[in-house]
């Protein structure tokens, strides 16, 4: 019998295995086709301080291999969050759940993560530094070390559960974000984000995306995410949760053995509502195919 349990900064996960923030919801809608529970937890949809309608359509492009979205954060607001989506999650949920967090400045990072912290259901923080700062002329607070870290440290001091920082692939050195994020106080880290891409419509000649670019996500960024994952392992001493790409449970391992205690899937859901429940029930064949008794032996066991 294999052992699929891990441990993400003293929880334990029944698996690995964790939707992405942007691709579940607040869970209860799966929760209408699978029992959700049979998942390690999840990540809900991204929240901001004020309710956001997000970007103009069209928000989605299809690409082989992937897809390219620029849905604009679409949610409504921290408040409503605790007030409608939890008690509605609590229903059919009965795990912790990983609270995705975004934010424009630092203290709309430091008011959600404050509110969100006292809710029994929320288990840890996952803190998006990929958006646009647009009091630092439109850059993201995760393309520089200095920017992801005061995020850190700024939501770390309102904070007592783990908070991890969920970092952008769209820089030239993703190893020392990840440890300025470890020096202020990050528990984890979460990567990666999108990548920034975009698609062209040929009979317009226009960007078919509304915003021009947006994230591209899908099994074509694996390889790139799985070497950052493998970059940062090596970097810092804190839990990382791998993402990008991942469809298959052989995913999962590879993943792992990069470094990543566990892992999210993200695009699959959009493509498969069952992708995720199909890989943990994978889990255990492909362990055994690969004389894997225990997930927790392997993490970063390529390096």
């Amino acid at each position: 019998m294999v052992d699929t349990k891990v441990t993400l900064s003293g929880i334990v996960l029944d698996n690995p295995v964790i939707p992405a923030s942007g691709t579940f919801g607040f869970g209860y809608e799966f929760a209408e086709i699978y029992d959700i529970n049979m998942l390690g937890t999840f990540s809900f949809k991204g929240t901001t301080k004020e309710p956001r309608f997000g970007n103009p359509t069209p928000r989605i492009a299809e690409c082989p291999s992937g897809m390219i979205n620029a849905v604009g954060l679409q949610n409504p607001g921290v408040e409503k969050v605790i007030s409608e989506e939890l008690p509605k999650l609590k229903k059919c949920f009965n795990k912790p759940v990983m609270a995705n967090v975004s934010g424009f400045a630092v203290d709309e990072y430091v008011y959600c993560c404050e509110k969100l912290d006292k809710e029994e259901q929320v288990g840890w923080l996952e803190v998006n530094v990929s958006c646009p700062n647009v009091h630092g002329g439109g850059m993201s607070f995760g393309v520089s070390p200095e920017a992801a870290a005061q995020v850190t440290k700024a939501v770390k001091a309102v904070t007592a559960k783990p908070v991890y920082i969920k970092l952008s692939p769209n820089v030239t050195d993703i190893v020392s974000i990840a440890k300025a994020c470890e020096e202020a106080g990050a528990d984890g880290i979460s990567m990666i984000n999108t990548m920034l891409g975009m698609r062209i419509d040929l009979n317009k000649k226009k960007p078919i995306i509304a915003n021009k670019m947006g994230g591209y996500s899908g099994s074509a960024i694996m390889p790139v995410a799985l070497r950052m994952v493998y970059q940062v392992y090596e970097a810092v001493k804190i839990p990382i949760i791998g993402m990008g790409g991942i469809t298959t449970a052989e995913d999962v391992i590879e993943m792992m053995l990069a470094g990543a205690t566990a892992v999210q899937v993200g695009a699959a859901n959009l493509i498969e509502p069952f992708a995720c429940k199909n890989i943990i029930e994978d889990l255990p064949r492909v362990m055994e195919k690969y004389k894997i008794n225990s997930l927790k032996e392997i993490i970063g066991g390529a390096h």
